[in-house]
C-alpha cells in the first residue's frame, strides 16, 4: 500500500534490528529466506518488532535459517523486481515480496507470482480476508498472493459546524447524511466559497462507493471476455444516488474536480474553513489546519441502508511469493507467521488495518473496512485509469452533458473495448 511520504529514521532502525537495506546485497543464499518489503515499517519500532517476532517464530521452526530482509521504497520497487525477474538466477533473487495492491495484475497475469490456491487454509483467518484485499490477490479464480494489511476512506468532518447546525448524532444513513450536510450548509450560507462537503466530481473512487452501496459494479468477465457493467440497473441506481448527493452537498464548481493537484485538495478545503466534510484516507486528519485539530473527528461513511457503512475503495498490500523461488515452502511458512493473527493484531495496534474481518476492533478506520470493493483483475485495468474513462463520465452526469445512463452506457462500452485488447 502506498503510503505518504514520513521522516525516516532508517538509520537507526537498521542497526537497531540488524536487517538488510536495499543498498546491500539483495538476493538470497544456502538456507536463507529473502524477503522484500517496502520502507514503511522502519519509521515504526513497533512495526519492525512485529517483523522480528515473525522471523523467529519462522527460524524456530527452520533450525538453521535465516531471514534477510530488503527494505524498497514504494517508487522503485517495482523497477527492482522487473530486473530479478527479467535475470532470474536461483538462490539469488527474493522469496517474498511485498505488492501494492493495484500493483498485483500484471504479475498474478504474466506467471510471476506462484499459486497458493492450495495453500490457502495454512494462512490464519483466510476464511475472513476483506474482500477488497482478497480480490487483489486473486486472478482467473486463483490465489497468487495472501492479503496483508489495508487502508480504508472515512468520512472527516467538523464537530463544530455538526454542532452548531444542531446536529446531536452520527448520521447511520446516506439520506440522514445528506440531511445533516445541507443543515450544515444552511447555517454557513453567509461563508464566501463554502460548501457542506467537498472532494471533487470526478474523483471515481467516491463515485463508485455509491455505485457497489447499490449492487452495481464496473465489470465481469463472462465467456471468455469482459463486459462493461457500469450501464447494469444496480449500477445506474448508485450513479443517480451519487448525483443526487453530490447535487445537494457540494458546489456545482467542483463538478470536473477530482480531489488532486492541480484541483483544490480536500483537506486543503478543510483547512480554510471552506468546507464541514471531506471524503478520503483516514490520514486526512494530519492535514485539516491547526485552527480545527480539536474539533477534527471522523466517522463510517453511512450507506444507503440504515445501519451499514458505504462500501470503500480498499488500498493496502499483499504478500507475494515469485514462481521462481527455490524456497517456495519456506516463503509460504514465513508469509503464514507474518500474517496469523497476533501478527495482524499488533499491525492494527499501530494504525493498520488486519487482513481479516474478524480482527477488526471498533475503531473509525477498522469499521470502514468492513465493505468494501476493489477494481477489476484485468490486465489492461491500467489503460482504463489512464485514458480517464471514469472521470469523464462522471464529469458528463454532473455537469448535466449526458444523463446517468447515457454516460454509464459509453463507460461501459469504452471499459470492455480497454479490457479486451491485447495487452500492451
Amino acid at each position: 500500500m502506498k503510503h505518504r511520504s514520513i521522516a525516516a529514521v532508517t538509520a537507526v532502525l537498521t542497526l537497531a534490528f540488524g536487517v538488510a537495506t536495499a543498498s546491500t546485497a539483495m538476493g538470497a543464499s544456502s538456507n536463507t529466506l529473502t524477503v522484500w518489503l517496502q520502507t514503511d515499517p522502519q519509521s515504526s519500532p513497533a512495526w519492525m518488532a512485529d517483523i522480528a517476532a515473525a522471523d523467529s517464530a519462522f527460524e524456530a521452526q527452520n533450525p538453521g535459517w535465516t531471514v534477510n530482509h530488503v527494505y524498497l521504497p514504494w517508487g522503485t520497487h517495482l523497477q527492482s523486481l522487473d530486473t530479478q525477474l527479467a535475470a532470474w538466477t536461483p538462490g539469488t533473487s527474493p522469496d517474498v515480496v511485498e505488492m501494492g495492491n493495484t500493483e498485483t495484475t500484471k504479475y498474478m497475469a504474466e506467471g510471476a507470482f506462484l499459486n497458493l490456491t492450495g495453500d490457502k487454509s495454512q494462512f490464519q483467518n483466510s476464511k475472513d480476508w476483506l474482500s477488497g484485499l482478497t480480490a487483489s490477490a486473486t486472478f482467473d479464480g486463483k490465489l497468487y498472493a495472501v492479503p496483508y494489511y489495508a487502508g480504508s476512506r472515512v468520512i472527516t468532518y467538523r464537530s463544530d459546524l455538526f454542532a452548531k447546525a444542531g446536529i446531536k448524532a452520527l448520521p447511520k444513513s446516506l439520506s440522514q447524511f445528506e440531511t445533516d450536510l445541507e443543515k450544515v450548509g444552511a447555517k454557513e450560507k453567509n461563508v464566501k466559497g463554502f460548501s457542506p462537503m467537498y472532494v471533487g466530481g470526478e474523483d471515481w473512487y467516491t463515485a463508485l462507493g455509491f455505485v457497489f452501496d447499490y449492487g452495481g459494479s464496473i465489470a465481469k468477465y463472462e465467456h471468455g471476455k469482459w463486459v462493461g457493467t457500469l450501464d447494469s440497473k444496480n449500477s445506474i441506481a448508485g450513479l443517480t444516488a451519487f448525483q443526487n448527493f453530490f447535487d445537494a452537498t457540494q458546489p456545482k464548481s467542483s463538478a470536473t474536480q477530482n480531489g488532486s493537484a492541480p484541483d483544490p485538495i480536500p483537506y486543503t478545503v478543510f483547512s480554510e474553513g471552506k468546507t464541514a466534510a471531506n471524503y478520503g484516507p483516514a490520514w486526512y486528519t494530519c492535514c485539516t489546519g491547526k485552527n480545527y485539530a480539536k474539533v477534527t473527528k471522523q466517522f463510517v461513511m453511512p450507506s444507503h441502508t440504515p445501519g451499514l457503512s458505504m462500501p470503500g475503495f480498499l488500498g493496502g498490500s499483499d504478500l507475494a511469493v515469485p514462481a521462481e523461488s527455490t524456497n517456495q515452502a519456506q516463503a509460504i511458512q514465513w508469509i503464514a507467521d507474518y500474517t496469523d493473527t497476533t501478527s495482524e493484531k499488533a499491525l492494527d495496534a499501530i494504525g493498520n488495518i488486519p487482513n481479516a474481518t474478524n480482527l477488526l476492533t471498533n475503531s473509525v478506520n477498522d469499521r470502514a473496512a468492513a465493505r468494501s470493493w476493489f477494481v477489476p483483475q484485468a490486465v489492461n485495468w491500467v489503460n482504463v485509469e489512464n485514458g480517464n474513462i471514469l472521470p469523464t463520465m462522471l464529469g458528463a452526469i454532473l455537469t448535466g452533458q449526458l444523463t446517468v445512463t447515457q454516460a454509464a452506457t459509453v463507460a461501459s462500452e469504452n471499459i470492455a473495448q480497454t479490457l479486451n485488447a491485447p495487452a500492451s
